[in-house]
């Protein structure tokens, strides 16, 4: 007679994108710069813009032409967020580069059986062609963005529906991100969160609450190992 086992899921580490993975503010900004001058406006430095991303790129436009003193009707900030996504979808890993340490972060975590997923609110092709031209899309067991359900960041169901779709449970899963959003929708999801001090935020992580900061991904298993939920009895 067969003896039933319990399964067990793998664990599973949830990743945003644009300042936890992937340093991306420089063809970004780069893309907002290009929509800005065919304005007759003057760009902005990539150092000044930083704390404009974050909020997606429709969001992006509308600072971007707050700080050069421009309103915007909704009509034309529909025509330029469409232009925005097509220069930047053609202009993805000009500058955009992976931050240190991500890599042996991510063989890491394999290694010890953890399933991978991202979760962005870049729309899902973009964020898809990004983690191929960084040469770590493979890696993923889902690539989630703004537009793959009806729910995005700061909605937790946009998290617990990646988590699904990777084949992982909320019950064995840790988020990583750089943001009130990520944070937010962690904790809106009941699950554990790690932030990065170096991304894109209008307000230091350290005042939002995770559960965990990090200086630089070399820290990130053990993080990951003190937050993450045992197994239950």
């Amino acid at each position: 007679m067969a003896i039933d086992t319990p399964h067990i899921v793998s664990p599973i580490a949830v990743f945003d994108l644009d300042g936890t993975l992937a340093d991306t503010a420089g063809d970004l900004v780069g893309t907002l710069n290009v929509i800005l001058e065919r304005e007759g406006l003057a760009p902005l430095p990539v150092a000044k813009a930083r704390d404009m991303i974050g909020a997606g790129a429709r969001a992006l436009i509308e600072r971007g032409f707050e700080a050069a003193g421009k309103e915007l009707t909704p009509a034309y900030l529909d025509e330029l967020f469409r232009q925005f996504m097509v220069h930047y979808g053609e202009n993805i890993c000009v500058r955009t580069q992976l931050y240190p340490g991500v890599a042996a972060a991510l063989d890491r975590l394999e290694k010890a059986g953890f399933i991978l997923a991202v979760c962005t609110n870049k729309v899902e092709e973009h964020s898809v062609k990004l983690l191929d031209e960084l040469g770590i899309g493979r890696r993923f067991a889902a690539n989630c963005g703004r537009d793959t359900f009806p729910y995005f960041k700061p909605d937790p169901r946009h998290l617990t529906l990646t988590i699904e779709r990777a084949g992982g449970s909320p019950a064995r899963a840790v988020m990583v991100g750089d943001s009130r959003t990520d944070i937010v929708t962690a904790q809106n999801a009941g699950i554990p969160v790690i932030a990065v001090p170096f991304g894109y935020t209008d307000v230091p992580v350290r005042e939002l609450g995770p559960d965990l900061i990090i200086d630089h991904f070399d820290d990130l298993f053990a993080a990951v190992q003190t937050v993450m939920r045992p197994l239950a009895a």
